[in-house]
């Protein structure tokens, strides 16, 4: 198990599948050449119950092939059905593959107009935009997306931590989003893969702010809260939001959603989060892994996209931006969240 483990570390969960895939087709090929050879000899042939089997569980496409090109079994319901079945079952990692190498590396912009009846009058318009869990994403393709923020004129950026430690390379990432042009700043937290005492030094250094249980004012009526991560260290929503008062507009940046159906937050207006990467390898969208509970409490609660904490008070929960070292996204495309706010 930890050959194979590492042989996917270093070549890639869809390389290794797309290998087997290709492999078990080909068995299932040669399957239906030897028995088409051994009927036309009238030898001992390979069991019907065999190539059911490898036609449904291993093997349609490779199936369908021996059918169609040897003529063998296509007068045979059961086998017309089986490879149906086949087809249908390998058709649906051919698209998952397909997404993940297309659309899955290319990141999305999400636009949302936020309404709230706290936010000032005098900053309707004002334009937040949310990036999280960036990881090993190439530098070159950080720096489109800043240059995208750049061309869409952002107030505020927020980063939702979980960045790449290995041979410094958060420095990199970090590096290409102080180039972004925020006139209110850049602000961020760590995320369960950072190391808290680096990441502030590094953000310090390039002018982006850090939120440890703290909070900072951004305008006049206008508080900007962040935690510390849930896995790591000791978040306090309290305590990161005890510098606003009772009128003001509270962000609340959190990379764990969890923290929000676990502390009070109804003093919130609005839960910044990542972490669960939308399931990263989902099932045409649904996160099966979530179901686990072992990135997450809730199940799917916080997949992706708005929920509510214990308190009512929205949740957004980003895809993120990254990727995870080898791990593909499989419809779960990265994603900058650009959030549009008004006064209500």
């Amino acid at each position: 198990m930890q050959a194979i483990f590492g042989a996917i570390l270093r070549n890639g969960i869809i390389e290794i599948f797309s290998v087997a895939f290709l492999a078990t087709n080909f068995l299932t090929f040669l399957l239906y050449a030897i028995d088409k050879k051994k009927a036309v000899g009238r030898r001992g042939r390979i069991r019907e119950s065999v190539l059911i089997f490898f036609t449904i569980a291993l093997g349609g496409i490779g199936a369908w092939l021996g059918m169609v090109l040897m003529r063998h079994k296509t007068n045979h319901r059961k086998f017309k059905v089986a490879a149906v079945i086949g087809l249908v079952i390998a058709v649906i990692p051919i698209i998952h593959i397909a997404h993940a190498l297309t659309l899955d590396r290319v990141v999305r912009y999400v636009e949302i107009d936020f309404y709230n009846e706290n936010l000032p009058p005098e900053l309707d318009g004002f334009r937040v935009a949310f990036m999280t869990d960036f990881h090993v994403i190439p530098h070159e393709d950080m720096r489109e997306v800043v240059n995208e923020l750049n061309r869409r004129d952002i107030n505020l950026i927020l980063l939702g931590g979980d960045f790449s430690l290995g041979d410094n390379f958060y420095r990199g990432t970090l590096a290409e989003i102080a180039r972004a042009n925020a006139t209110h700043g850049i602000w961020g937290v760590e995320g369960n893969h950072d190391d808290l005492i680096s990441l502030t030094n590094a953000k310090t250094e390039l002018g982006i702010g850090m939120l440890i249980n703290s909070g900072v004012q951004i305008a006049d009526g206008f508080y900007l809260a962040g935690v510390r991560d849930l896995w790591w260290g000791v978040p306090d929503v309290a305590e990161a939001t005890a510098g606003a008062t009772i009128d003001d507009f509270i962000i609340l940046i959190t990379h764990n959603p969890d923290v929000s159906a676990q502390q009070p937050t109804a003093h919130v207006d609005l839960i910044l989060a990542g972490h669960t990467h939308g399931g990263q390898i989902t099932f045409f969208g649904f996160p099966m892994y979530l179901l686990r509970n072992t990135i997450s409490d809730y199940g799917t609660r916080f997949s992706g996209g708005f929920a509510y904490s214990a308190d009512g008070v929205p949740v957004f929960t980003s895809r993120g931006i990254g990727v995870y070292y080898h791990t593909p996204r499989i419809f779960a495309r990265p994603e900058v969240v650009i959030f549009t706010m008004r006064a209500q």
